[in-house]
């Protein structure tokens, strides 16, 4: 990966075989980023998305195995104790133009993922939610 500070945001480009997540995550603990908003395009493979499901409180998951565009992402990062957590959403097309979207679970980048990660003032966590099981962002008054 290859970063550089633009102004009021860092611009990102993830290499081929760099995992999305893992990546991003690591930028954001190195450079110490309390919080922030991101977003990204290019292409990836073994791509995995999920949609929630509120009643049984699991993600249904499904793996996208070949090269897919990463038509967008969308995400924030907050922190879940002393680790980053970046919460991303995800519009990937295949080969024949057919769109999927979720949420990011994985995926590894197979020309280039641009990265565009507005860092936030204040440090943000994640706490757990009794209704939902989920982690959710927490927002200090």
């Amino acid at each position: 990966m290859t970063a550089v500070r633009n102004g009021a945001y860092w611009q990102l480009r993830l290499m081929p075989g760099e995992e999305i997540v893992a990546t991003i995550a690591g930028f954001v603990r190195r450079r110490r980023i309390k919080s922030g908003f991101l977003t990204a395009i290019g292409a990836a493979e073994d791509l995995t998305l999920g949609c929630f499901d509120p009643k049984k409180r699991v993600y249904h998951q499904r793996t996208f195995r070949g090269d897919c565009e990463v038509a967008a992402l969308v995400g924030n990062v907050a922190w879940d104790g002393g680790n980053p957590l970046c919460h991303i959403h995800a519009v990937i097309s295949t080969p024949r133009l057919t769109t999927f979207a979720g949420h990011l679970f994985s995926g590894t980048v197979t020309v280039t993922l641009e990265v565009a990660l507005l860092p936030g003032a204040r440090r943000l966590g994640r706490r757990p939610d009794p209704l939902s099981g989920l982690k959710l962002l927490h927002l200090p008054a």
